[in-house]
């Protein structure tokens, strides 16, 4: 097996690649969502970067099967319409309350990551009414990763990656600073 080493000077290069093709779409994030770990880092300088929050999300799938689900990222993905709202507007959703998120993770090496997420905003708020989560996915929530695997199983593509590598032709493992950075 091959290794990639991401260094500090790579890190950043990538981080700016994803920050200038995000700039150049025109869209812009309400906020930044860092996946815990690998995506904290890079989700903390993209948000310095376009000025808005960060919120961490644990989604642990290779270490420890750990994941917390945050209802609050998926109302506001979804458009949820706060209860003393929906009478006013008819309605629990109103895609005028749909935020911009920006879900940031290291790699999407087998796309478990992305999938799971997939899976469990919808499933904590109002599960697909009227096909709505269809609508969301690549328009109001998009997903940036600093290296993204070509042969990923993730069941939508990335919006913005850094670099791509394909491990069905080359095994390859991807070392980051934060992994690593002691032994350097």
């Amino acid at each position: 097996m091959n290794r990639l080493i991401i260094d500090d000077a790579k890190l950043k290069a990538l981080v700016a690649t994803i920050c200038r093709d995000i700039a150049n779409s025109g869209w812009r994030p309400d906020y930044i969502v860092g996946i815990t770990r690998g995506g904290a880092t890079p989700a903390v300088m993209m948000s310095h970067y376009f000025n808005v929050p960060m919120r961490p999300l644990q989604v642990s799938l290779r270490d420890d099967v750990e994941c917390v689900s945050d209802l609050g990222m998926a109302e506001d993905a979804f458009g949820y319409v706060p209860s003393e709202e929906q009478e006013i507007i008819g309605s629990r959703w109103d895609p005028s309350h749909r935020k911009n998120i920006l879900v940031v993770d290291d790699i999407n090496d087998q796309g478990s990551t992305i999938d799971w997420i997939l899976r469990d905003w919808p499933s904590g708020c109002m599960p697909n009414e009227d096909g709505v989560w269809e609508t969301v996915w690549h328009n109001n929530v998009r997903f940036a990763v600093l290296v993204d695997n070509l042969a990923s199983r993730c069941s939508i593509g990335v919006d913005y990656c850094g670099m791509e590598i394909n491990k069905a032709e080359e095994d390859v493992w991807v070392d980051f600073p934060w992994e690593t950075w002691w032994k350097q």
